[in-house]
């Protein structure tokens, strides 16, 4: 069970590698420190931060995002190592808030080896502070503790690694926020920002969860609220703190209110309809929390009310116990029947909202049988986001909500063909439907885009995919056939390796003239299926660093993989499978929100049976391929 901390509190971990999920709202810096007994660090090797990203046991993410994931070992921290301290900070540079105050609380939640969340902070009274210390593990006689800190510090990062006795304070944290900015600039220039109509907002960083883009005029930035809701997130899952659930979207004036395609803040259309759908999510999330809630509410108020019944002997039997009972019950019923009318309610405007909605999507948000695919024609401009399935919760599992990541993608995605948790479906069957699953995302990814703007390369070792790629070798929308064998595994990663380090040096070089003339500019989007089959140690680290460093230029990854396939590599990967979003290829329940951690079933996106719409669309991608000499 979670424990939710508050400042100063403490809570028990079990020792063994664990996550720490960071959740801010807006783009943070975090880090960490390596702190003896007494808190003090060493030195400036004891902190892991964007520009020394791993140390021993420790790992944290290289640029600021709204969203990190942290990595930590208990077991593999140097000697000495008794404290470890995670840092936010908030970037500096022109237009960086200069402080915490009117921003999103931090939500850090700590998870373990399986997923399980074992304790959350929520960071409130932050103002003027643009560093804080969030969370401390420290060691206990001889057992690991999280504690809720919460220490900020006005004078930022310096002032924090000073306050640990760090006496090079000042010339770490420049390290720390010049690393950041060199991160920001090695980012793929999004499309340009504006009051245009199709003007794209800035990307975010996906699944799980991601961190929303803002165009910007001259009078000022967008305000994305949605006009009956709290700010819509812009990512694959918003990221808002944990909140007391809001009004439900059926009350007062809202009721009787007609749902309306659009009726979001945006520039675009399909701005307004991106921002509408995280707001369906958003109200579902915390309407089923309110549900719940409830709940729970009434069941302890009756083991509370029968337990007094029993802590009497003489009472126990006869018409007054059983009329007790009965009365105790008849509450337990009342509550849950008034929090079930309540969600139903709640539930029937999101669903009414979700009917207008899904048929006015534009083709990269929408499913594969809505009707906007049979008018299908190649796009001149760059989508927003990307639908890659849908989410539901078992109180109302007819509504489902499009799970959306921004695009250009900043998280490769991971299309498992494992076994679900618990279930005993066909091997073969799975690894079938995880091929096909991929295959029509990739067809959507070439679909959405203009032509030329996306280049698809795909590796099948021992072209066991075949028949799921067949639409997309037979409509010509390859620029190469599928790579087979070993060799074809290191030639296709030592060509997208070498283009992420030319694009790179020349972004930071300011010297994109330089780049051979012959060299594909387009996006890349790599399919590996059958992973780690056909692969060696080298092709593992090149694919880690892919996806490590190529969609900041421009290269994303599709991995089909089982993981316990993968086990013979041991650690080395597990990086890898914590920078991937991780989708299946059957329903399954292993996504949470970053609000209250409901337990979201995720279902990928099916093409209808016996539909020829992915070969239609290929077909028309590939003429406009074609036409525009690509």
């Amino acid at each position: 069970m979670t424990a939710e901390l508050v400042r100063g509190q403490n809570h028990p971990l079990p020792g063994t590698r664990m996550e720490i999920r960071v959740t801010a709202g807006t783009p943070v810096v975090a880090a960490a420190t390596l702190n003896d007994a007494q808190g003090r660090i060493r030195g400036a090797e004891w902190a892991a931060h964007p520009a020394a990203p791993r140390l021993p046991g420790v790992e944290v993410s290289r640029r600021a995002a709204a969203v990190h994931h942290l990595a930590l070992d208990p077991g593999a921290l140097p000697q000495g190592v008794e404290r470890v301290s995670i840092l936010l900070a908030l970037p500096a540079g022109p237009g960086a808030p200069p402080g915490f105050a009117g921003l999103p609380a931090p939500f850090l939640a700590v998870t373990g080896p399986d997923g399980t969340e074992l304790a959350s902070y929520t960071v409130t009274g932050l103002a003027t502070e643009s560093a804080v210390v969030a969370l401390e593990l420290y060691l206990r006689r001889g057992v690991w503790k999280v504690r809720a800190v919460g220490q900020g510090y006005a004078d930022g990062l310096a002032a924090l690694f000073a306050d640990q006795g760090l006496t090079e304070a000042h010339t770490l944290a420049a390290a720390v926020q010049e690393a950041v900015t060199a991160g920001a600039d090695d980012a793929v220039a999004p499309p340009p920002q504006g009051p245009a109509p199709h003007a794209a907002a800035s990307r975010g960083a996906a699944g799980g969860a991601s961190a929303g883009g803002s165009g910007a005029s001259a009078g000022g930035p967008v305000d994305y609220r949605h006009p009956r809701r709290a700010p819509a997130a812009t990512g694959a899952a918003p990221p808002a703190p944990p909140a007391p659930p809001a009004p439900g979207p059926g009350t007062g004036e809202d009721a009787a209110a007609q749902p309306v395609a659009g009726d979001a803040a945006g520039w675009s259309m399909e701005e307004r309809l991106h921002n509408q759908v995280w707001g369906v999510f958003e109200d579902l999330a915390r309407s089923v929390a309110a549900y719940r809630s409830a709940v729970d509410f009434a069941d302890a108020r009756r083991e509370r009310e029968l337990d007094g019944v029993l802590a009497d002997p003489q009472a126990r039997t006869g018409p007054a116990a059983a009329e007790a009972r009965a009365r105790a019950e008849a509450r337990h019923s009342a509550l849950v029947e008034q929090a079930r009318a309540v969600l139903e309610r709640d539930a029937a405007q999101l669903e009414a909202e979700a009917e207008v909605v899904e048929p006015a999507l534009p083709p990269a948000m929408a499913r594969w049988d809505n009707p906007v695919w049979h008018a299908y024609r190649p796009p001149t401009e760059r989508p927003l986001a990307l639908r890659v399935g849908d989410l539901s919760l078992p109180e109302r599992a007819g509504l489902r909500v499009p799970l959306l990541v921004r695009l250009p993608l900043e998280r490769g995605l991971w299309i498992d063909s494992g076994r679900p948790r618990g279930g005993a479906a066909d091997a073969d069957e799975l690894r079938r439907l995880a091929q096909t699953t991929a295959a029509a995302l990739a067809a959507r990814v070439l679909a959405v885009h203009p032509p030329g703007e996306v280049t698809l390369r795909i590796i099948d070792p021992a072209g066991a995919a075949a028949t799921a790629l067949l639409p997309l070798v037979e409509s010509g929308v390859l620029a190469d056939p599928p790579a087979a064998g070993a060799s074809g595994v290191a030639r296709t990663l030592e060509r997208l390796t070498q283009r992420v380090d030319l694009v790179r040096m020349a972004v930071r070089s300011g010297a994109a003239d330089a780049l051979p003339p012959d060299l594909d500019l387009a996006d890349q989007l790599l399919v590996v299926h059958d992973f780690p089959h056909g692969f060696d140690d080298r092709a593992v680290n090149q694919l880690r660093y892919l996806a490590d460093e190529g969609p900041a230029v421009g290269v994303s990854l599709l991995l089909v993989a089982d993981r316990d396939e993968a086990r013979g590599f041991g650690p080395l990967l597990d990086p890898l499978w914590r920078s991937l979003l991780r989708l299946t290829a059957v329903p399954d329940d292993h996504l949470a929100d970053p609000w209250v951690g409901h337990a979201w079933t995720y279902e990928p996106l099916r093409v209808p049976a016996g539909s020829q719409v992915v070969p239609q669309v290929l077909r028309h991608a590939a003429a406009a391929r074609r036409t525009a000499g690509g």
